[in-house]
């Protein structure tokens, strides 16, 4: 078994690559969105910065909830450890302070996208200049993850990538059903005729979620319908075929659970999401407020989190909770 500072670096390092994949999926696809629907919807660019969770952090910065100003800070802005170019270079640092590990050529890809991120970020100020980048970004932290899968023995290091990729993914899928769940918002549900109006509006914000998430050709096959709001989010919290939705998630990882020691716990806090995802109706949920259960959902992602800290990278901890109890 390696050293839990090792395992937690690896388990980073898969956090990480998946958060910058995703968080360039998202930015992308909310951008889209904003340019489908109508301008009198009061969604703006301020909602992003809620869903992505750095409310805090921005309002430190006194800036507007303008376009340019939330771009800037969600892309380029160091200061904002969630930005794209906070989460590469951490990134960056986790494969370089691991590199005898993972294969020579995924460092040099990493690397190599982290040059590109310093040399192109300053061109995130244009929507055609941001879209390319993006789009670039997505496609190579695909390839990374494809050479990690191919070159990588699949033992208890490569189930670290794999935890930190899939814990990673839980979370920001639920965060793409908080985009989507804007459609639910109160400013799309009048009275049954401007409802009616805005019912488009509705399917074109899931489409889009399904886009940036690479399934809309997965929920057509699964659904076998148009796409509608409750059965796209029944396919991103239940389904356990599609690898980006949340059930397909838990499941993988449970499995690499099972090829560590000691995972016990965290299969327990495993289970306990699944059991929040797999139990609940959508059509139920759907009518008590989806807003609600999207932050229970991604507190228990975080539970798993945690649990997987005090396994492995933090035991002392763990021992000493023992103990106490």
């Amino acid at each position: 078994m390696m050293l839990s500072s090792v395992a937690e670096r690896i388990y980073w390092l898969g956090r990480y690559l998946e958060r910058v994949e995703n968080t360039a999926r998202l930015v992308n696809v909310y951008a889209s969105m904003l340019l489908d629907l109508p301008r009198d919807t009061n969604i703006g660019w301020g909602t992003l910065i809620d869903i992505i969770g750095c409310n805090e952090a921005y309002e430190k910065t006194k800036d507007s909830l303008e376009e340019k100003p939330i771009i800037r800070f969600l892309l380029a802005d160091t200061r904002n450890g969630s930005s794209l170019m906070s989460s590469v270079i951490a990134m960056r640092e986790n494969a370089r302070t691991t590199r005898e590990i993972i294969p020579a050529e995924a460092w040099e890809l990493i690397n190599n996208l982290y040059l590109h991120m310093k040399d192109s970020i300053a061109r995130t100020g244009s929507r055609r200049g941001r879209q390319q980048l993006l789009e670039t970004v997505v496609g190579e932290c695909q390839r990374i993850f494809g050479l990690v899968a191919a070159s990588m023995n699949h033992d208890s290091t490569y189930a670290f990538v794999q935890l930190g990729r899939k814990v990673e993914r839980a979370d920001m899928t639920s965060r793409m059903v908080d985009v989507g769940s804007i459609s639910l918002l109160p400013e799309f549900n009048r009275d049954a005729n401007q409802r009616q109006l805005l019912e488009p509006y509705e399917n074109v914000v899931w489409m889009n979620v399904l886009r940036c998430l690479g399934g809309y050709q997965a929920y057509r096959q699964a659904a076998r319908n148009h796409v509608r709001g409750e059965d796209v989010v029944r396919f991103l919290l239940q389904d356990t075929e599609f690898p980006r939705a949340i059930g397909y998630c838990l499941n993988d990882i449970d499995k690499y659970l099972r090829l560590l020691p000691n995972h016990d716990e965290v299969l327990q806090a495993v289970a306990r999401v699944k059991k929040i995802t797999t139990t609940v109706s959508v059509s139920e949920l759907l009518e008590r407020g989806l807003l609600d259960f999207i932050d229970e959902l991604q507190i228990s992602v975080a539970d798993i989190h945690e649990a997987i800290s005090l396994a492995w990278f933090h035991p002392e901890e763990w021992r000493a909770i023992k103990s106490v109890d």
